[in-house]
């Protein structure tokens, strides 16, 4: 029988696990563009872990020490920070492969004003939530890059993202309604809207999406760049 101290570091060992494997699938080949990939991973996990250091220290959300290791770094559990590298590539593995199948980009034409329409309520609900840390932070921080995608930098990969977005939902859900269900992961509820989906704060799936969009953001960037 598996420990349980074992539980959060196996949730992201079989996060990973497909994907990888998947990478060298003669079709995806997903393993060429890890060049891109880890830059991205790091530059959106330095982000995200100075987000969640301080959202730990003032008890926004807490770590369930009977499924940790209990190995901590800067007031977060290793297993935290291997978080941050397993879902984000998940992620654009997700994109990639969306991207492969996907052979007409049906949201190209108005994926720019969902971004701007989103991202306005959520500016919003934001500003209604100020006293909510998570749902304040969260939604305002989602809700301004969306803007920017929308009418700054308009990528042409943003139709596409939208419907991987959606498709990630599935394995999402999966994740995170275990990190929830056990509780691994424990959330204050003054601190965000209380709205659950299942076990899952309706929050951490714009959490999901700002840390889905901001790695592809930088991953699209470095093939750019790379060609």
């Amino acid at each position: 029988m598996i420990e349980k101290q074992y539980t959060y570091l196996i949730i992201n060992i079989l996060t990973l696990l497909f994907p990888i494997v998947q990478s060298f699938e003669s079709k995806i080949k997903f393993f060429n563009n890890w060049k891109f990939v880890f830059p991205s991973i790091f530059l959106t996990g330095t982000f995200f872990i100075i987000w969640d250091v301080f959202k730990t220290q003032y008890g926004v959300w807490s770590f369930n020490n009977e499924y940790l290791l209990g190995i901590y770094i800067i007031n977060l559990p290793l297993e935290e920070w291997l978080f941050f590298i397993s879902v984000p590539f998940a992620c654009v593995f997700v994109y990639e492969v969306v991207n492969l199948y996907l052979k007409k980009d049906i949201l190209s034409k108005s994926a720019g004003k969902i971004s701007f329409a989103i991202g306005l309520i959520l500016i919003l609900l934001a500003i209604i939530n100020f006293e909510k840390s998570y749902t304040f932070i969260a939604f305002l921080f989602t809700g301004l890059f969306l803007i920017l995608h929308a009418l700054l930098w308009k990528p042409q990969w943003l139709g596409r993202f939208y419907v991987a977005y959606l498709v990630s939902l599935l394995p999402f859900f999966l994740v995170n309604g275990l990190l929830t269900a056990m509780p691994v992961v424990l959330y204050n509820n003054s601190e965000n809207l209380g709205i659950r989906l299942y076990t899952i704060p309706i929050e951490d799936t714009i959490y999901s999406l700002l840390l889905f969009m901001m790695n592809v953001t930088f991953y699209e960037y470095f093939k750019k760049k790379w060609k």
